[in-house]
C-alpha cells in the first residue's frame, strides 16, 4: 500500500483521537453479545427506524439504550435499505425477536405501486434512500402514531416529554426535536404564501411523533413541486416530513432535546449525535452507556 494511501487509512481510523477508535471499534460491536429484547408488544404506538450496513451497530446501541430506560414496550419496525446481509439480519432478528424487519426488496414491491399517480413522489422514492421515511414507514405502519427515531441518538433517562405526548390519547399534534439551526430546503415565505401555513423553525426529523394521518401522498407531490424542494438530497426527507407536519399540525419538543455541537450531556435524557458529532456518539454516549452496564 503506497504511503498516501496508509496515510488516509490512519486518519480515517485515529482522525478524531484513540479513544473515539477504540469506542467504535472495540467496544460499539459488544451490543451483539448483550440479551435479547423481548415483550415488545405495546401497539399505542410503532418504532420505525431505517437502517443500513454503515449504521446498523449504530441503530443497535440506540434501540437497547431507549428500551433500557424506558417503561414503554413500543412495537418496532426495523426497515433496511438494501445494503444490509443475511449475518447483520440475523443479529437484529436474534437481539429483537418481537420486531418487523422489513427488506427493501420487499417493500419495493409493496411500495412503488402505490405510487403509480404519483410520479414526482416515485421518482423520489425511486432515487434517494433517505424517502423510505416518507413512504415504507406509513405503508408498514399497524398504529395510528409513529415513534419517529433515527440510528445517532443515544437514551440516557427516560424521554418523559416526548413519551407523555406519544401516550396522551388526547395530543393530536406531531412533535420533534430542533435542530441547531435552520436545514429545510425551501422558503418559509413562498410556502406561506402558497399554502397558508408556516413552519417550524430549526425542524430536526430524526426523533419525534407522527400521526398516520399526517403523512399524504397528494400533499408529498404537491409539495415536491416547490421550488428548491430538490436543493440538498440529504434534506429533502427532513424538508418533507416538516412540511406534511406542519400542515396537519406541530410543535418541537422542549429545549433539553435540542441538538447541539458541544461537548457533555448535563441532565438531557437523550441526544441526537449529527454527523458533525458522530464521533462523540462513540466517545462519550457508548462509553457512558457501556460503563452505566447497557451490555
Amino acid at each position: 500500500m503506497r504511503p498516501g494511501a496508509l496515510l488516509l487509512k490512519f486518519r480515517k481510523k485515529y482522525g478524531k483521537g484513540f479513544r473515539v477508535a477504540w469506542y467504535r471499534d472495540r467496544v460499539r460491536p459488544k451490543i451483539l453479545q448483550s440479551k435479547p429484547c423481548t415483550g415488545l408488544t405495546d401497539d399505542s404506538a410503532e418504532i420505525h427506524v431505517l437502517t443500513s450496513e454503515q449504521d446498523w451497530l449504530n441503530l443497535l446501541w440506540t434501540l437497547k439504550s431507549f428500551y433500557n430506560v424506558s417503561e414503554n414496550p413500543y412495537r418496532l419496525v426495523i426497515h433496511e435499505d438494501g445494503s444490509l446481509g443475511s449475518e447483520e439480519i440475523q443479529h437484529m432478528k436474534r437481539l429483537f425477536p418481537d420486531a418487523r424487519i422489513v427488506l427493501k426488496k420487499d417493500s419495493d414491491a409493496k411500495v412503488l405501486p402505490m405510487l403509480d399517480d404519483y410520479p414526482k413522489a416515485l421518482e423520489f422514492r425511486s432515487t434517494n434512500p433517505l424517502s423510505l421515511k416518507l413512504f415504507d414507514f406509513p405503508a408498514y405502519l399497524e398504529s395510528k402514531r409513529m415513534f419517529l427515531l433515527d440510528s445517532d441518538i443515544l437514551f440516557y433517562t427516560r424521554p418523559d416529554a416526548l413519551l407523555d405526548r406519544i401516550g396522551d390519547p388526547g395530543y393530536v399534534k406531531n412533535i420533534f426535536n430542533r435542530d441547531v439551526s435552520g436545514a429545510l430546503n425551501v422558503d418559509v415565505s413562498k410556502v406561506r404564501e402558497r399554502f397558508g401555513f408556516d413552519l417550524l423553525e430549526r425542524f430536526n426529523s430524526g426523533l419525534g411523533l407522527i400521526h398516520k394521518d399526517s403523512i399524504k401522498l397528494d400533499w408529498i407531490e404537491e409539495f415536491l413541486d416547490l421550488d428548491g424542494i430538490q436543493s440538498h438530497h440529504w434534506r429533502i426527507e427532513q424538508t418533507l416530513i416538516a412540511l406534511c407536519s406542519c400542515r396537519f399540525g406541530a410543535e418541537l419538543l422542549p429545549q433539553e432535546y435540542d441538538v447541539y455541537l458541544d461537548n457533555g450531556l448535563g441532565d438531557r435524557p437523550s441526544r441526537h449525535y449529527v454527523g458533525a458529532v458522530r464521533h462523540l456518539m462513540y466517545a462519550e454516549g457508548m462509553k457512558r452507556l457501556f460503563a452505566e452496564g447497557l451490555i
